[in-house]
């Protein structure tokens, strides 16, 4: 460890303050700017013509000396390096402002220079040192799971060990990832960082499910980053609400956010059932992430009808909001339609007016006739061959939900190499 010193007392101090100026000090700085020098003959006439008195003529004096804005000359015309005489100066020669600022500014300005150098050096080793840290995450977790085969909760203090661990996973990873978002927009940066991750797991076969919220539709950036993953092979639904953070690798490891901060890594199989089935129960109910006006309208309904149930409940717009993840000024737009079309006078008087409605209950799909016929099995796009339901999940067998758009991973992957070569060749 780097001991804690005080003060360098050959550094002059970056905190020292500049020696301030008076308005008798700034008009006597102008006077003698004009009339080239000042000298203690002068002195009397440029305080008559500034209208000041001797006195502050004196004080501004020393106050310009102070600042560097007036340089003394003494009998030698100039005071020699090294030479120190007792007599007074003869004269005071004006100074511009940059030239003062560097004989005042300059030393303080090299000392902060240093501290800043110092401060990135420290900087720089610390980071060093948590990335060696850090590294040492998996070994740990793989040598956990080694004396507890039977399953593990372990915690990642930082997002920097999150980062490392979730890194080394995914790349890992052979058959899924389950993906849950909190949120109604995501940031640019963090998308930037996340595509070509996904991209590449994708292009290996892997399947992945995420679950976002219906307001990430509503949100550009969010929208672009998860139509290039459905393009590539990514499947995406949305609800009104999802779980607040959860990742799910290949059925045996999951992270939840921590409330102290980092990450909790679940090897738990009781516990990853669980999540396995939450997950399935909400991708089930969730609706296919799709753009456009009709896909808009029918998003924005649910919305709505979440808004009424959530009211019903009494809870308030800033709630409401949090909750959906819409701005505070989206819902209350929201709120003011619902109140005007129900004709209600208050928050929850709406939410009882739609509860004995019946407006707050999801609705459910549609049973199929006795005796219909059901439509014959679309055809993989890539191979040709009949489409599958896929592998059950270690939680038991996924409900049913939109049919998968291939056959297996590998014809996933091949249709997405296709259409990346197609767009490189300038194919429509």
């Amino acid at each position: 460890m780097h001991p804690v010193t005080g003060p360098d007392p050959t550094v002059p101090d970056p905190t020292a303050d500049v020696p301030a100026l008076d308005s008798a000090a700034v008009t006597l700085y102008r006077w003698t700017v004009v009339h080239e020098r000042l000298t203690p003959a002068t002195l009397a006439q440029a305080a008559s013509e500034t209208d000041l008195t001797l006195p502050e003529c004196e004080a501004a004096v020393r106050q310009l000396t102070g600042a560097c804005l007036l340089q003394e000359l003494f009998p030698d015309d100039r005071r020699t390096e090294g030479t120190r005489t007792d007599a007074p100066p003869v004269a005071w020669q004006p100074v511009s402002p940059q030239a003062a600022t560097a004989q005042l500014l300059s030393a303080r300005d090299t000392a902060l220079r240093a501290r800043e150098e110092a401060l990135r050096e420290q900087r720089r080793i610390v980071q060093q040192q948590r990335d060696g840290l850090a590294a040492l995450v998996p070994v740990y977790l793989q040598a956990r799971q080694h004396a507890f085969p039977q399953g593990t909760i372990d915690r990642l203090p930082d997002k920097f060990a999150v980062r490392s661990l979730l890194a080394d996973v995914i790349d890992s990873c052979r058959s899924e990832v389950l993906v849950s978002k909190h949120g109604g927009s995501f940031s640019p940066a963090a998308l930037r960082e996340a595509l070509p991750r996904d991209l590449a797991l994708l292009d290996r076969g892997v399947r992945m499910r995420s679950l976002y919220q219906h307001a990430t539709r509503f949100d550009q950036p969010t929208r672009v980053h998860a139509e290039q993953l459905i393009e590539a092979g990514a499947e995406i639904r949305t609800l009104p609400e999802v779980l607040p953070q959860l990742i799910i690798v290949d059925g045996s490891l999951a992270l939840l956010p921590a409330s102290s901060g980092g990450a909790l890594i679940i090897r738990e199989p009781d516990l990853l059932s669980y999540l396995l089935t939450v997950f399935e129960r909400d991708w089930e109910n969730a609706a296919p992430f799709a753009s456009g006006p009709q896909a808009a309208h029918d998003v924005t309904k649910t919305m709505k009808q979440s808004i009424l149930v959530l009211l019903a409940k009494g809870l308030k717009d800033e709630s409401v909001a949090r909750r959906l993840g819409i701005s505070l000024r989206t819902c209350r737009r929201h709120v003011s339609d619902l109140l005007d079309g129900l004709g209600a006078h208050s928050r929850f008087q709406a939410g009882v007016v739609a509860e004995r409605l019946g407006l707050t209950s999801h609705p459910v799909p549609d049973a199929p006739a006795p005796g219909e016929e059901p439509e014959p099995a679309p055809a993989c796009p890539a191979c040709g061959g009949p489409l599958t339901a896929p592998a059950p999940s270690p939680a038991g067998p996924r409900p049913g939900g939109r049919p998968p758009r291939y056959c297996s991973p590998r014809c996933r992957s091949r249709a997405y190499r296709t259409r990346q070569r197609e767009r490189a060749d300038g194919v429509t």
